[in-house]
């Protein structure tokens, strides 16, 4: 199942605040991402059981390396009304006093470290529009864990975001280790996540 269209993006007199309210009033299966990509709501279904245990298995490291107060999300959302989006990540490694309080989303520029794992249906929404809009948001740190990369899992990880552009920190097949520089300070071997 791939990721569908909910509503058009906004016409004419629609706005920021009347794409979020559609967002928030999306009524999705239980275990679905709705999120705004590009200005248009998705629907994508829930992840397979290889992309979760993969997200299981990163967050289990990070949580060796992260401060106490700040925490790992998998189902918050992060506001880019500039780039039109409201993109859920996979994981997202935020202060937990940013994670709190009203609303459901957090500025993306408030996020330590963003994760996506690609999905057979909707990988190229996380190979080039989220890594666009995340370097444009200022999101330090951007690991993509791409499975489906031509038959080659990869994880590439994105940082030092300058003009709404990333530079390439580090891309390593699957199998190989990936280095998450501080304040991570993580060796992360990659060969641990499945093969999809």
């Amino acid at each position: 199942m791939s990721a569908l269209t909910v509503d058009p993006a906004p016409g004419p007199g629609q706005d920021w605040d009347d794409l979020v309210r559609i967002w928030e009033e999306t009524d999705a299966p239980e275990g679905c991402k709705v999120e705004i990509i590009e200005e248009i709501v998705t629907v994508s279904p829930p992840p397979s059981k290889d992309h979760n245990t993969t997200a299981e298995l990163l967050q289990r490291r990070l949580y060796t390396v992260i401060p106490e107060e700040w925490g790992i999300y998998q189902t918050l959302g992060l506001s880019l009304p500039g780039r039109g989006g409201i993109y859920i990540p996979d994981l997202v490694v935020v202060d937990r006093a940013t994670a709190t309080g009203p609303g459901n989303t957090v500025p993306a520029e408030e996020a330590r470290l963003v994760v996506e794992i690609t999905s057979r249906a909707n990988a190229n929404h996380d190979r080039v529009s989220k890594v666009n809009g995340y370097a444009k948001a200022g999101v330090e740190l951007f690991l993509l864990l791409d499975p489906w990369h031509s038959g080659r899992p990869t994880a590439t990880l994105y940082g030092e975001p300058e003009n709404g552009t990333y530079r390439v920190l580090e891309t390593v097949e699957y199998g190989r280790e990936l280095i998450l520089p501080e304040p991570f300070g993580l060796v992360l071997d990659t060969g641990v996540f499945p093969i999809s």
